[in-house]
């Protein structure tokens, strides 16, 4: 507690942005010297890759400086390979370029995580190795390599300043919100299994799924953490499965209980009442100690096995309900147990596991699958695509000479922000940050650098707005206005081997860039409009193909994939619904149903691969309609499902729930009564003929 308030107190008072700050101005200070150092013609591309790659946490800029290495001297070997044989035909040149930059922006939208930042680079440090220097194509393997060497010194000298001085440490981070996440998720399931409905928790439910997402896109950056010994990316994985499943055992527990207190007239029996307050009091308080917490969960868990009726042809829908609210409440509390045992696997730093549970969920997946958004990834390619080929075009045709400065910088910013559904906000962001750059660069220029001598001047005189923009840099709010005015100072007129007084030739190239900025709007805002209900739209329609596409397949289920698939999707649609500013309970709500119809459709697909093909029947015709409806909804008007599929589902159950095998019967009606609240959450109860065994 003591340290928590310390560091909330420091946070108070800009300590961390600060610290940060002051390591954004000795990493771009030692780039500068570095370059000038070693005579290097443009020693600003070491000063901007600096800040450039520069991230609060030493494993972040680590990482991201190895994917920015990685993208340069890719991009950098196109460039060579591509100049000289296309220099004499333009139009072949700039359909090659422009190319290139669609397919790794399109490749970094199906990527969506840290690692992407690698493909986009390669992209466009092709088009600020090329646009800059078409004129002289004898060259460009010069101009390749000195690129490379220039963004390589700041890339290394931003990782050495970052990942010594006072590093922050991912895995500290990563402690912390696991933990944090933990508590979270042990409240939303505390308040999910309360017997009196608890309000707000939607926004618990969109909260776990984007925490899950966060902690996937936290693992990348582990394997590069120097700041102390980092948990293996396998546990933060299986921790991501574990988080995963708490979602649809939750909400299939609280529709359970609803349904059984509503069957009871309102009131629960007294002994499901004592079991979910213990359940709770278990969840409210698990235990540090793993003894003591394994203990109480496999207490909680056996009185739920015990609880349970006999699943057979004579059970009723009451049954039915209180043997799918004990199963599914006797996984919640093991889900919560494993998730609490992978934590202690992630602090003790060992190879070993802690228990026998844990090794077993050592041995699952190491990939989380996320949502791939094919059409969103081609339209932000095509964006680039014609960026690039009208802006070549206005500038061959107009025969200005800086229109390849203004031409990068459009195809760089429509790459850049590819990944955002609304461009528009970052580039004007943009904008506002290169206006503010132009006239501090003009000040510095020609009044203050003639009159400095030495590079310890040079530095002196950059420190205070340096300085000023780093702490800003440390504030995702004024971020986008800080970096381009970073990157304005970093002028090739103001930083170059020699001080040279081109007030024409900076002039020309502050146009130029705001040219630049200006035509990616214009293309954003022509290509690009109206992409957030766009998204929304896509993310709902792929969830729904999803759903139809698996309940056909004659494979092993992934139900894990799935679930961790459409928490993907969760966490993209609620700040996409936050921006359109609509009520965003519905379609959250929706998702949500969904993606507790494809864990149903995963067990019963399981259950019919492993039934022989008359006993599986049933399921088939089930699956088939589930597929039938999914295919046919629309997202401005989703209809009900067909009565048909609900006289599929009753018959399935009837037949099933005969079956000579115990685990048979009881695995199929869980997933049948699971799918049937899904789809029908407002149908009448299933009822058995007493004399058929037929649905009533």
């Amino acid at each position: 507690m003591k340290k928590a308030a310390l560091s909330a107190w420091s946070e108070r008072l800009g300590v961390p942005a600060a610290l940060f700050s002051l390591k954004c101005f000795l990493a771009a200070m030692l780039a500068l010297y570095v370059a000038l150092s070693i005579g290097l013609e443009r020693p600003y591309w070491a000063f901007l890759t600096s800040y450039i790659v520069a991230q609060p946490l030493a494993g972040a800029v680590i990482s991201k400086a190895i994917f920015r290495a990685i993208g340069t001297i890719v991009g950098a070997a196109f460039s060579v390979a591509i100049v000289p044989p296309l220099v004499n035909s333009p139009e072949l040149l700039t359909l090659a370029m422009a190319a290139w930059l669609a397919l790794c922006v399109f490749v970094s939208l199906l990527d969506r995580t840290p690692r992407s930042y690698m493909f986009v680079l390669a992209g466009y440090s092709a088009c600020l190795i090329v646009f800059p220097d078409v004129d002289s194509p004898q060259t460009i393997f010069t101009v390749a390599t000195l690129r490379v060497q220039e963004i390589w010194i700041g890339i290394a000298c931003g990782s050495i300043v970052h990942g010594v001085v006072l590093p922050g440490s991912i895995t500290g981070n990563l402690f912390a919100r696991v933990e944090a996440m933990l508590r979270d998720a042990e409240r939303w399931s505390r308040d999910a299994i309360a017997t009196d409905p608890v309000p707000g928790l939607d926004a618990e439910r969109r909260r776990l799924a984007q925490d899950v997402t966060e902690l996937h896109q936290m693992s990348i950056h582990l394997p590069f953490d120097i700041g102390r010994l980092a948990p293996r990316v396998r546990t933060v994985r299986a921790m991501q499965d574990q988080l995963s499943l708490l979602l649809p055992l939750g909400a299939a527990v609280e529709d359970r209980l609803a349904m059984l207190k509503q069957a009871n007239g309102g009131i629960v029996p007294a002994q499901v009442e004592q079991l979910i307050a213990d359940a709770r009091g278990w969840l409210d308080h698990p235990g540090t100690d793993s003894a003591t917490r394994a203990a109480g969960a496999q207490a909680l868990i056996d009185r739920c096995a015990a609880l349970e009726p006999a699943a057979d042809s004579d059970m009723d829908w009451a049954g039915m309900m209180r043997l799918s609210l004990y199963s599914r409440l006797g996984t919640l509390i093991a889900v919560h147990r494993d998730c609490r045992d992978l934590f202690d696997q992630m602090l003790t730093h060992s190879r070993s596991p802690v228990t026998p549970r844990v090794a077993e969920l050592l041995e699952g997946r190491r990939n989380r699958e996320l949502h791939r958004d094919y059409a969103g990834a081609a339209r932000g390619a095509f964006a680039a695509f014609m960026t690039v080929t009208i802006g070549c075009a206005l500038w061959i045709g107009s025969g200005w000479h800086d229109g390849g400065s203004a031409v990068m910088l459009a195809g760089v910013f429509l790459a850049l922000f590819s990944a955002s559904d609304n461009p528009l906000a970052p580039l004007k962001g943009f904008m506002i940050g290169t206006i503010i750059a132009t006239f501090l660069g003009a000040l510095y220029g020609y009044a203050i650098m003639p009159r400095l001598d030495g590079f310890a001047m040079l530095a002196l005189a950059y420190a205070p707005p340096l300085l000023i923009l780093g702490a800003m840099m440390a504030s995702p709010r004024w971020m986008g206005i800080a970096l381009p005015t970073l990157l304005g100072l970093g002028s090739p007129v103001l930083l170059s081997s020699a001080y040279v007084s081109a007030f024409a030739s900076y002039v020309n190239g502050s146009v130029a860039q705001l040219v630049g900025i200006w035509f990616a709007i214009i293309m954003a805002g022509l290509l690009q409009s109206a992409g957030v209900e766009r998204a929304v739209r896509r993310t709902v329609r792929a969830g729904w193909a999803d759903i139809a596409t698996r309940a056909n397949l004659m494979t092993q289920p992934d139900v894990r994939g799935w679930i961790n698939r459409m928490l993907d999707r969760i966490a993209l649609l609620a700040p996409r619904l936050a921006a359109m500013r609509t009520d965003s309970g519905k379609p959250l709500y929706d998702a949500l149903r969904d993606l507790r119809t494809g864990v149903a459709i995963g067990e019963l697909r399981q259950l019919r691969v492993d039934l022989p093909f008359d006993e599986g029947a049933p399921l088939g015709r089930v699956l088939g309609g589930v597929a039938d409806h999914y295919r046919r909804l629309d997202p401005d008007a989703p209809a009900a499902a067909d009565p048909a599929l609900l006289d599929d589902i009753d018959s399935a159950i009837g037949d099933l729930a005969a079956n000579p095998a115990p685990s048979v019967r009881r695995d199929a009606i869980l997933a049948l009564v699971s799918l049937r609240r899904n789809l029908f959450a407002d149908s009448a109860g299933y009822r058995m003929t007493p004399m058929t065994g037929v649905p009533a």
